[in-house]
């Protein structure tokens, strides 16, 4: 585990978010279990069609320029928009494992690939620690 700093306090173990550095072959079983997800989701239309984040030729940038476009769109046409902006910053590491599995198997994934990832994150937990102070585990 490798910490990186994500703002605020350096003093401060909770701006660091623990990085696992894992092997090339566990990267390359992730980015291959990654692209099954993906397609599963594609073919049975899961994902909502505006959604920006960890999708191929899509990025914070093009999330961005998507809504300052609608918003533009909205003035040009004297329509009235309302925004709501969350921050989940942080929030995959909230997200409770068996949950996360429960969402998997709803969403069409084969329940092998689900058992393979609950292997995967049954166990796991994450700490950073900086000059002798250590984060709260996470699970």
């Amino acid at each position: 585990m490798v910490p990186n700093y994500k703002g605020g306090d350096r003093s401060a173990v909770s701006n660091y978010r623990p990085i696992s550095l894992t092997s090339v072959v566990c990267k390359q079983l992730e980015h291959v279990i990654a692209g099954y997800l993906w397609q599963v989701w594609d073919k049975n239309d899961w994902l909502y069609e505006k959604q920006h984040g960890f999708r191929l030729e899509c990025s914070c940038e093009s999330q961005v320029i998507t809504v300052c476009r609608e918003i533009a769109d909205s003035l040009d046409e004297g329509v009235g928009i309302d925004a709501i902006i969350i921050d989940f910053s942080r929030a995959f590491d909230l997200v409770p494992h068996d949950r996360l599995l429960t969402k998997l198997t709803a969403s069409g994934v084969d329940s092998r690939v689900v058992f393979w990832i609950r292997e995967f994150l049954v166990g796991r937990t994450q700490r950073v620690g900086i000059g002798g102070q250590l984060s709260k585990e996470v699970k």
